[in-house]
């Protein structure tokens, strides 16, 4: 089968990046005055999570830092559900690798499964946290906010939903995904998350938010009293900085999902699906009418939750799936769907040889296909040459190159995109 040749793109947006992070979250902090409300040699318990936030080991290191220097005794725990197999172990491990490890940040990195309860919420909902955090004289989330893979609202993935399905641990994060089957997550998340802030032991938040090409571009620090309202304002400004497919394709090609890519292994409002699979759910974006994912990211730690969204994907990736630990977040989820195995082939060209003619074209020629690393990085795409006209009139869009859909000597894709690893010193 031939293919049509491809365009390679730069996609340009705002950069929008912080100069000095560590400065910054210094500033941030300082400024909150979250010290000043706690005695000399209190315990501050901070939680990080299991997202591929860039710049997180540093930013997490300059929150040790603060409490060190004002006379605290900070220590990290992992705020992340049931992520990382939803073990002691693993969940160390996740926080690990993104630089986030007792010699790196000065301080204990505590991780356990033991919960407490914090009462009921009005809706009949127990919440639960993490006990080594609750007996500690304070909390302190760090997380991204952003927009959720699920659903819309005004409240959707960042410190609110760390407060409940990240601090809840396992056993929180099963029943809270249950509840939302009668109230909608952001209900819930909302809810617990308000529960949480009334036990009086979170301080305040820090917020991480990030611009189109995955820079930090806004730190945060949040008083409790004010955390549900900038929480809002904070997801409402980073919607309008979102990155997206800038064409309609018959066809995109994925070289890799993943964990760290987004907690549904591809950003579901970038791909246009459903956790379910439902197709172009999301309005505002781009139509896709096909998906091939070649492969799963080594960060994600074989947890392939998110390949039902994809059409076809390969036998490497299959073989790469961890079961059990992509069970775990399934059911803890509820989202059965997401793990739904697609039909999988040997090779690339049998994927996308199997997969063209079912777009409705008769000639491969006029497919119209699209190549990206991940749903993080779309600064980067290729772009079949018969989407040119629609790409030259996009004053967003360059192009930098040309080249043919390639294949080695296995018959597998050899991809124009590598990761662009940012530098993530510890100041």
């Amino acid at each position: 089968m031939q293919f049509p040749r491809l365009l390679l793109i730069r996609q340009d947006f705002p950069n929008r990046a912080i100069p000095d992070i560590a400065a910054e979250v210094r500033k941030q902090l300082r400024d909150a005055g979250f010290a000043g409300r706690l005695k000399p040699n209190s315990r501050v318990a901070i939680g990080a999570g299991s997202r591929g936030i860039r710049n997180l080991a540093p930013i997490v290191r300059n929150v040790v830092e603060y409490w060190k220097d004002a006379g605290m005794h900070p220590f990290i725990f992992p705020a992340m559900g049931s992520h990382g197999a939803a073990t002691a172990a693993g969940q160390a491990d996740v926080l690990a690798h993104y630089g986030v490890t007792e010699s790196v940040m000065g301080c204990p990195v505590v991780s356990q499964l033991e919960v407490v309860s914090l009462g009921t919420t009005a809706e009949g909902i127990e919440v639960f946290m993490d006990k080594a955090a609750s007996e500690a004289d304070a909390v302190m989330p760090v997380n991204r906010v952003k927009w959720h893979t699920d659903f819309d609202g005004g409240i959707e993935s960042g410190l609110f939903k760390m407060m409940a399905i990240g601090m809840g641990k396992l056993a929180g994060a099963t029943q809270y995904h249950t509840h939302a089957f009668r109230m909608g997550l952001e209900a819930v998340v909302a809810s617990v998350g308000r529960q949480v802030l009334k036990s009086g032991k979170v301080l305040g938040g820090l917020a991480i938010l990030e611009d189109a090409c995955h820079n930090t571009a806004k730190i945060d620090a949040i008083p409790a009293q004010d955390m549900e309202r900038r929480e809002r304002e904070d997801l409402a400004l980073v919607k309008s900085w979102m990155a997206k497919i800038p064409v309609d394709l018959d066809i995109l090609v994925v070289d890799e999902m993943g964990k760290d890519v987004s907690g549904t292994g591809m950003d579901t409002k970038v791909v246009n699906r459903s956790m379910i699979g439902a197709y172009n759910p999301w309005p505002n974006t781009a139509i896709i009418r096909r998906i091939f994912v070649r492969g799963l990211s080594e960060s994600s730690y074989g947890n392939g939750l998110g390949i039902g969204m994809a059409d076809i994907t390969t036998d490497r990736l299959v073989e790469k799936v961890n079961w059990d630990a992509t069970a775990v977040n399934t059911f803890t989820s509820n989202s059965l769907g997401a793990a739904h195995m697609p039909v999988h082939y040997p090779t690339d060209r049998e994927c996308l040889e199997r997969i063209t003619p079912t777009v409705g074209k008769f000639d491969p020629m006029e497919v119209s296909y699209g190549w990206i690393l991940n749903t993080l990085e779309l600064s980067r795409l290729a772009l079949s040459e018969n989407l040119r006209g629609e790409i030259e009139r996009n004053p967003s869009l360059t192009i930098k190159g040309e080249l043919e859909f390639g294949f080695d000597g296995g018959g597998n894709l050899i991809s124009p995109f590598q990761r662009v690893e940012k530098a993530a010193g510890i100041r």
